[in-house]
């Protein structure tokens, strides 16, 4: 039996905007654990997320379920048509649930 589980996710791709510095440590953060930006960006904001009570508080409450949309997300194109923007992308029901796409398995 396999220690590991993989556990497929849906990816988007979004842009944001940093500052430099910021960019820079991503780069050799990304750098450092041998993994790529896109990487140390989604780890980062899932430790963040995970570990922000009030955050996670907030996430209980009716209002989690009603914010205004800004992050700009592309859709990957499908069937050869051009990628087009999409801030209806869909959304994990758990915030979690995009998590890091592995995890340990359950030992039965």
């Amino acid at each position: 039996m396999p220690l590991l589980e993989i556990i497929q996710t849906r990816q988007v791709t979004a842009s944001i905007r940093l500052d430099e510095p910021t960019a820079a440590l991503i780069d050799q953060y990304a750098a450092f654990l041998h993994a790529s930006a896109d990487e140390v960006v989604d780890k980062a904001l899932c430790y963040v997320f995970a570990k922000d009570r009030d955050f996670q508080d907030f996430l209980r409450t009716p209002a989690a379920a009603h914010v205004p949309e800004s992050l700009r997300i592309r859709r990957a194109p499908q069937n050869g048509a051009s990628a087009e923007p999409a801030n209806g992308a869909s959304k994990p029901s758990n915030p979690m649930e995009a998590g890091n796409g592995s995890r340990p398995r359950s030992q039965s």
